[in-house]
């Protein structure tokens, strides 16, 4: 007899969590539910047990929505993610797609709508894990379509596969027009939805953009699968060879245990910066650099030799920083951690992006 799914629901406001978890007990997967009443509560439960899907709230004390899943997408990339929330932002929106998350949902005001929560949910646990598109991890591109105009959403999906890029056009839950390799309309929808991997990025929607797509999704999206269906049937299958890429240095260290955000930076004004997990880089950046270069300055005129790093805690983060080559490194943590752990993990750092 298979397992049931297990789900971890996340949200401050304690009505809201056992009205949820009623909701949820209708699924017909009858998954097993916990509740964390706060973020570092959720990602507590996280560490202790494996979950099949996250559904969390954004507007969380201490520790707010997007904290925790840019720390749950980096730490669980297979566990499925759901937002559920009463904020109708779109730039918003925008941002929880970029982290990865599978599904950003207005909290539910009627029957109709709950029911339909519920249909997208049983969706996502029903799914087996495999390959798709960064940031909906374990669904077709079809899928992120359906959800998009189940949810009788607006917006701007630009889709990038390798070299190629294409964008499709949803105004309300209907299709609009696409556009990529000089094809639009449905010449590109169907040339788009042939690719069967890559990332996608959720961008703001444009009201005015001309029509260019007059069929219903349901009817293009099934003229484009058996289309796909007999292409592959006619082509000879090709097996190649499986690639592993090596993480880089900047993804072992954001693997690192605790580590929440990494920034590496060069120290000149305008020199590129790479970052993980850090919510504002630009403003981190800045305040990296001027606190890199008071300190060493600092170490100059007292004579005590070179800068090797820094420490900043609090109750609710610790940071380390350090000088990289000609550039510098910052790491942070969530909570205070134990003496001497950010200084090994800083040098650990540091030796990768400059053996």
């Amino acid at each position: 007899m298979p397992s049931r799914p297990k789900i971890l629901l996340a949200d401050d406001d304690p009505d809201l969590l056992e009205l949820y978890r009623e909701l949820l007990t209708r699924l017909p997967s009858q998954p097993e539910i916990r509740l964390a009443n706060s973020g570092l509560k959720a990602l507590a439960l996280l560490e202790e047990e494996p979950f099949h899907l996250f559904i969390c709230d954004l507007k969380m004390p201490r520790m707010d929505g997007l904290q925790v899943l840019a720390v749950v997408r980096r730490k669980y990339p297979q566990l499925r993610t759901v937002v559920l929330t009463a904020l109708t932002d779109e730039q918003l929106r925008s941002r929880v797609y970029a982290l990865g998350v599978d599904l950003y949902w207005q909290k539910p005001g009627n029957e109709q709508e709950v029911q339909l929560f519920l249909d997208c949910l049983e969706s996502l646990l029903s799914r087996e894990a495999e390959g798709g598109f960064r940031g909906v991890q374990s669904k077709s591109l079809v899928d992120i379509i359906q959800l998009e105009c189940l949810s009788q959403n607006s917006t701007l999906l630009r889709i990038t596969h390798g070299p190629l890029t294409g964008r499709i056009w949803i105004l309300g839950g209907e299709l609009v027009d696409a556009e990529t390799e000089g094809l639009v309309g449905e010449e590109a929808f169907a040339r788009i939805l042939s690719w069967k991997s890559g990332t996608f990025e959720q961008l703001p929607p444009e009201p005015d953009r001309p029509r260019r797509i007059f069929k219903s999704y349901n009817a293009l999206l099934l003229e484009t699968a058996q289309a796909m269906d007999e292409s592959d049937a006619a082509a000879p299958a090709v097996v190649e060879p499986e690639r592993v890429t090596p993480p880089s240095p900047m993804e072992q260290i954001a693997a690192m245990e605790g580590v929440d955000c990494v920034l590496h930076f060069g120290r000149a004004e305008g020199s590129p910066a790479e970052s993980r997990g850090a919510e504002t880089p630009e403003v981190t950046l800045q305040w990296a650099r001027r606190t890199l270069d008071r300190f060493q300055h600092m170490g100059e005129r007292l004579a005590v030799g070179p800068l090797q790093d820094i420490e900043v805690s609090s109750w609710q983060q610790h940071v380390g920083l350090a000088p990289v080559g000609e550039g510098g490194l910052l790491m942070g943590w969530l909570g205070r951690q134990p003496p001497g752990r950010v200084a090994e993990q800083l040098r650990k750092a540091v030796a990768l992006l400059h053996p």
